[in-house]
């Protein structure tokens, strides 16, 4: 196996767990809804859930990112590929800021002194 060959392998073997990692929390996710979910207030059902899946996907996506970055600079790094990377790179980062503002109700970098929210 090759130093390419083995780049490769780790480049998939990431985006596999960063799909894994989505489906797994989604999964979590509609299980805590549905079954110990059970006696509390639906709003705040609905909340736990989507927080839930917001944070799955958020972690997800931060694989799929590692993933795309090892396999285009180890790979291919010419201006072509990595002017690519970056354009995945935005889209992911705002993706990613866009999930945690629905997730937290404020961007990471803002305070926020309800506890509710820092669970």
């Amino acid at each position: 196996m090759t130093s390419i060959d083995f780049i490769e392998w780790a480049g998939e073997a990431i985006d596999v767990a960063g799909v894994a990692i989505i489906l797994v929390g989604i999964i979590k996710a509609t299980i805590e809804h549905a079954i110990w979910g059970r006696g509390r207030s639906g709003n705040d059902r609905y909340r736990r859930f989507r927080r839930s899946v917001g944070r799955s996907i958020l972690l997800g996506l931060e694989f799929l990112l590692a993933a795309d970055i090892i396999r285009t600079v180890a790979i291919e790094p010419t201006y072509g590929s990595l002017g690519l990377l970056a354009i995945v790179v935005a889209i992911r980062t705002f993706l990613s800021l866009e999930i945690e503002l629905e997730i937290d109700g404020h961007l990471p970098w803002q305070r926020t002194d309800d506890p509710e929210r820092l669970e």
